[in-house]
């Protein structure tokens, strides 16, 4: 449904929005625009519905969530069907980017989430330790606010609405006006497991929508999308102190090592700048090539780009999901063209009513170029020649975003020097975009491409408030340096500055 129109407000006087299909810009359905009023009411809702749902240990709520697995395995076609008439993406990547890595994000987090959250005994340093005893306890925050995209939009709400349930909210989530009813079949599924209606609703609307979510009386807002839209996020969050985390754009860089396999090299190009239609924030959107391997790797990668499939049905790659987007991705390869870049394959929309684009690549390209600057998120292999890997390092840091990486080439350990030196959330070798798939991996972004992680431990225990409980040992009269101070006091702190630290012996004891 990614072409959104507006339609007479209803008889109770909200706002409504027609959904065309990318496809052929059928229509498809329609969606109300939730209003400050509704988003009032869910959450005062939520409110009510959070301390029951907290009060469940851990264990049970992710016994309540791991049997939404099966659930979604029995369900996978309706939702796949779903995926496919809101996006256009063909078959395959539905399965393959939102229903395979949501079954193993459910599996992994309703297994693993006790481990994480469990109160948990932290040993004690030195000198404190023959006194105090300390305890982390992870408290839920309350109620949290999920707003996310359409390039990815069943498994992107499933992976934060789950994580938060888990810790102990109550979530509301507000999916994208261009492909709702996907983000909705997450709901469906964890209330078909037995997650109470109010602990997880679904609130639609479009960015009026969002904004009077980012401002309710909510404890936590998880937003993916655009950087624009989270730097605003983040100053509605900030004068209440809310905190939010952000996973926003990338202009992610692939280096080419002299020493790369080249088959491997061009067509990790092709693909991982290609699929998806090239809708993803992982993806490839520039590559650095070391320029003795240049010619041959360039002659690959036109030869497969120029093999991509496009269309409805079993094509490799469907269309662009948004209509705005087809014009952003035009946008930039004209204005590559105009600069100078040779465009070796495609460069154009695809006449007709779909929102197609040809699958492109780019020769040529500089920083001058709004291709090598801007997310294109589209389906173009944008190619630079570079002397050598100082060069490709320093090119792919001159970028506002941060967000993830890709180095080729045979040396693992050359992979892991390169990439210490690259200033992006993550690195992969070899390989793109399947970072955001590794639930263990603290997934997120550098500069303008986010804050916090939405993977790893640190996610899911940033639904929670981490209290540390300090319990006395020997339960005595009084402190030792209580009142009333006396000479006594003064010693002894003396000798703790004095022998505590100011020997090796008593550092080494006292660390």
């Amino acid at each position: 449904m990614a072409i959104v129109r507006p339609l007479p407000d209803s008889v109770d006087g909200h706002r409504r929005l027609a959904l065309d299909s990318p496809i052929d810009r059928q229509p498809i359905d329609e969606i109300e625009v939730g209003t400050t009023e509704d988003v009032e009411r869910v959450v005062a809702k939520a409110r009510v519905a959070q301390p029951d749902w907290a009060a469940l240990s851990v264990r049970e709520r992710a016994r309540i969530v791991r049997s939404a697995v099966q659930i979604l395995v029995d369900c996978r076609e309706e939702i796949i069907g779903t995926v496919c008439a809101e996006t256009g993406k063909p078959r395959i990547e539905a399965l393959m980017v939102e229903i395979v890595p949501a079954c193993d994000f459910l599996n992994y987090w309703s297994r693993y989430a006790h481990r994480v959250l469990r109160p948990h005994r932290q040993r004690l340093h030195g000198s404190l330790r023959p006194l105090k005893k300390l305890y982390i306890h992870h408290q839920p925050l309350g109620v949290v606010g999920v707003i996310t995209p359409w390039n990815a939009p069943f498994v992107l709400s499933l992976n934060p609405v789950v994580q938060a349930l888990l810790a102990g909210n109550t979530v509301i989530l507000k999916p994208s006006e261009v492909t709702p009813r996907s983000g909705e079949w997450v709901a469906r599924i964890l209330h078909k497991a037995g997650v109470p209606d109010d602990v997880v609703q679904v609130l639609h609307g479009d960015g009026e929508t969002g904004a009077a979510l980012v401002d309710a009386d909510i404890d936590k807002v998880c937003f993916t999308g655009s950087v624009g839209t989270g730097r605003k996020i983040a100053a509605s969050c900030a004068p209440r102190l809310v905190p939010c985390t952000l996973e926003l754009g990338g202009k992610d860089a692939m280096i080419v090592c002299a020493d790369a396999d080249l088959e491997r090299a061009a067509a990790g190009a092709v693909y991982l700048s290609m699929f998806n239609t090239g809708q993803v924030c992982m993806s490839i959107e520039r590559v650095y090539v070391v320029d003795s391997v240049a010619d041959e790797f360039i002659r690959r990668v036109t030869q497969r780009a120029a093999a991509v499939t496009y269309g409805a049905g079993d094509a490799d790659m469907g269309p662009l999901f948004w209509d705005r987007q087809l014009d952003v991705v035009t946008r930039h390869i004209d204005d590559a063209k105009a600069k100078g870049a040779d465009i070796a394959v495609g460069g154009a929309p695809v006449a007709g009513n779909g929102l197609y684009f040809q699958p492109t690549v780019v020769v040529g390209a500089t920083h001058a170029m709004q291709l090598m600057t801007e997310e294109t998120f589209g389906p173009v292999v944008a190619i630079t020649r570079v002397r050598d890997e100082d060069e490709a390092i320093r090119l792919a840091n001159d970028s506002h975003y941060g967000l993830s990486g890709s180095v080729f080439t045979k040396d693992s350990d050359k992979a892991r020097r390169i990439a210490a030196r690259l200033t992006t959330g993550s690195v992969v070798h070899n390989d793109a975009a399947v970072i955001y798939g590794v639930p263990e991996a603290p997934f997120g972004g550098r500069k303008d491409s986010g804050v916090g992680h939405v993977n790893g431990t640190d996610a899911l225990r940033g639904y929670t408030q981490p209290q540390p409980i300090l319990l006395d040992r020997w339960q005595t009269e009084r402190g030792s340096v209580w009142y009333p101070y006396s000479q006594k006091t003064i010693q002894s702190l003396e000798a703790v500055v004095k022998y505590g630290f100011g020997t090796k012996l008593g550092r080494w004891l006292t660390s």
